[in-house]
């Protein structure tokens, strides 16, 4: 057993199962005490099972690690509350939280269903925030403390068919940011990770094509347990001056992404009028201009 995490209480979401279960495993790994929650609901979030949770503390357990069972839905502030609250009981403290937690009800935008819509914000977006609004005053009274928030290439790059999957983990990434400048003053840090690995998440992928067919199969060979050394690394003290940050994890690669910033600007003294904007300025930017495109374009080599 390794000794990154020794001494420190972890909270891990969607722990049950693929990427939250790597993640709660090598953490536990590395000596953290670990708070696995996961409702053990289906891919688009009904149901509850605890099972997955319980399987996973015992599998730490056997290991000779610590490990707390918690299976309360993040899209709660209650339950959300409960969390850090067994981390609290259990461990007495909270060092670092991993929003993982996370559900998926795909389609079309044109045929979006307003209540999946709702249901994939609640979990993702408002789940990371309501977990990290209640481990946030044990953060800040500690001086201390280490957020990493899952965001994904359907976000940042695109993906046809995710519109609600793909606001929420945009809007991640805004969350992050804020709790990263509004909390370094407390000596907290908050992170994003892309993951690419086969999960639950990813099997739904349509592969009605050759080219969706080698995709998929690119999946399967990233495996959810390349995305923990680098989570669990950010959740360590040594990770303590890097915060506000996106990366992503793609088999063995790890890349960092830049955020949003300006790319060319174009002045006009006299200012500007619809008809000067098109015989103008979008020449001057129609080169700069980004094409539309979805995470395989981008990614288009095989995972190395």
């Amino acid at each position: 057993m390794g000794t990154l995490l020794k001494d420190k209480v972890i909270v891990v979401t969607g722990a049950g199962r693929g990427i939250g279960r790597a993640i709660a495993l090598a953490c536990a790994g590395e000596g953290a005490a670990v708070v696995v929650n996961d409702l053990g609901g289906a891919l688009g979030g009904q149901g509850a099972d605890s099972g997955p949770a319980v399987e996973v503390v015992r599998e730490i357990e056997q290991a000779g690690g610590r490990a707390a069972v918690n299976v309360a839905s993040v899209a709660e502030p209650g339950g959300a509350a409960s969390i850090v609250a067994t981390a609290i009981d259990a461990f007495g403290r909270v060092d670092a939280v991993v929003n993982n937690a996370g559900i998926s009800r795909d389609g079309m935008f044109h045929k979006m269903d307003a209540g999946d819509w709702h249901a994939v914000i609640d979990v993702h977006l408002g789940g990371s925030f309501h977990l990290s609004r209640a481990a946030a005053p044990y953060f800040r009274d500690q001086g201390s403390g280490a957020f990493v928030h899952m965001t994904s290439t359907s976000g940042l790059i695109g993906n046809v068919g995710q519109s609600n999957y793909s606001a929420a983990k945009m809007a991640i990434v805004g969350l992050s940011n804020s709790i990263a400048l509004d909390m370094r003053r407390f000596g907290v840090r908050s992170n994003c990770v892309a993951p690419f690995a086969w999960s639950r998440m990813t099997e739904s992928i349509p592969a009605d094509t050759e080219e969706a067919r080698q995709r998929v199969e690119r999946l399967k060979t990233m495996t959810p347990d390349k995305v923990a050394p680098l989570v669990t690394w950010l959740c360590a003290d040594d990770a303590a001056e890097v915060s506000g940050q996106i990366f992503c994890v793609r088999r063995n690669e790890i890349i960092l992404f830049s955020p949003p910033r300006p790319v060319r600007s174009v002045h006009r003294s006299e200012g500007w009028t619809p008809e000067t904007v098109g015989a103008e300025l979008y020449p001057a930017l129609k080169p700069s201009l980004f094409p539309l495109q979805v995470s395989s374009d981008v990614f288009a080599w095989d995972p190395i």
